[in-house]
């Protein structure tokens, strides 16, 4: 059964998340998206620890979309490794779960 799922994304700006959301929704890949604006990251990058202000878009798809999905945001990222992270739903609420499928074509 096909299942729902998060995608758990960071971005370099508020602007990029948008991007890559609107893109998302406009081809239907996903049937919505959270973005919180501003996080403080810290991270090893190239050897040292490095900070950064980022963005974290959350994408609410199922789970048989997430290649096309990954490709869409290796498409529109500024990162050479973004961050995106699948996040399995365990419990939705029906309703909810149905109207992700039909925004989705399922």
């Amino acid at each position: 059964m096909e299942k729902m799922v998060f995608l758990y994304v960071t971005t370099s700006s508020v602007d990029e998340a948008e991007k890559i959301g609107k893109a998302l929704l406009e081809k239907r890949l996903c049937a919505c998206v959270n973005i919180y604006p501003e996080v403080r990251s810290f991270f090893w990058w190239e050897g040292r620890i490095d900070s950064a202000k980022e963005s974290i878009l959350v994408i609410k798809t199922r789970e048989s979309l997430i290649p096309e999905v990954e490709k869409n945001i290796l498409e529109n990222h500024s990162y050479t490794c973004p961050c995106i992270v699948k996040i399995p739903v365990e419990a939705v609420f029906k309703p909810f779960e149905e109207w992700l499928f039909k925004e989705t074509g399922a």
